[in-house]
């Protein structure tokens, strides 16, 4: 591969597959020439990001990322991408970079934020959060800085934003949708759910589905009417519930539940307050 661009002694670009590539590695830009081949052994890490509008975002943003940051952000997504068993957007790297960065300069001068998220994200993205907790570890053990808990929970939403290839507003407001949800079934029934049952993580894993079809305007087909309604005629209380959420949500969101929709969430909502 030839170097097609210089963006500082640690970072050029190049040409892959046909496709613009930014590489990363100690000194791999330093006096060099732009034609130059690169050395395959000083290459650290390779880029490909599938959006043209994302590389220049990309190339913009290394500009100013000392090659340390970019080492713990490209160890923190490695562990991501493992500990999860998935794939992540492209644009992790380019959400991290940015918060990370900026959170750091924050953060050495004494402007640590409170995240109003904590309580949600603990609970809804338990399995994220726990990553975000790791990486504030590689952060400190590559970098020396200890940043506040807190940034966890960010750091967390960031990873679901790249599980689902989200914005971070959309992903916001999804997680303000499942806290209501959740409470409107609370409120229904005078109950306390058991966070630890298997009936409370499936109506969980139900919801971060449901509200990522609303967010994508997709919603579950009304194949089968006859079970529908008879799982409606079955739950009567569980059905007026879903009926109250299906209520919020459009109010919310202009989006109207099916009654497929209607019908899972009646399930759901039986088996947790039922769950023993």
């Amino acid at each position: 591969m030839e170097i097609i661009r210089i963006i500082n002694n640690n970072i050029v670009t190049s040409v892959q597959n046909e496709n613009e590539v930014v590489i990363m590695g100690k000194g791999i830009g330093f006096k060099k020439e732009i034609g130059q081949e690169i050395d395959p052994k000083q290459i650290e890490k390779i880029y490909t990001l599938d959006n043209p509008s994302n590389v220049d975002r990309f190339k913009l943003l290394l500009q100013d990322i000392p090659l340390e940051e970019m080492q713990a952000i490209n160890e923190i997504v490695s562990y991501a991408k493992l500990s999860l068993g998935k794939k992540l957007s492209d644009s992790i790297y380019i959400s991290l970079m940015d918060h990370l960065h900026f959170a750091i300069e924050r953060h050495e001068k004494g402007l640590d934020f409170r995240n109003a998220l904590a309580w949600e994200v603990k609970h809804f993205y338990h399995h994220e959060y726990l990553i975000g907790k790791e990486a504030l570890e590689i952060i400190s053990r590559r970098l020396k800085i200890q940043l506040p808990i807190d940034e966890a929970i960010t750091i967390a939403l960031h990873i679901v934003n790249a599980e689902m290839d989200n914005t971070m507003d959309n992903t916001v407001g999804m997680t303000k949708i499942i806290k209501q949800v959740l409470s409107i079934i609370q409120y229904t029934f005078n109950t306390e759910f058991s966070e630890e049952s298997l009936a409370y993580e499936r109506l969980l894993t139900h919801l971060k589905f449901f509200v990522q079809r609303i967010t994508l305007n997709r919603s579950l087909p009304d194949e089968n009417i006859e079970l529908f309604s008879m799982i409606r005629h079955s739950y009567p209380k569980e059905y007026n519930c879903a009926l109250k959420i299906s209520e919020y949500v459009f109010d919310e969101t202009r989006h109207k539940l099916t009654t497929a929709e209607l019908a899972y969430i009646t399930i759901h909502i039986n088996r947790v307050i039922n769950d023993k």
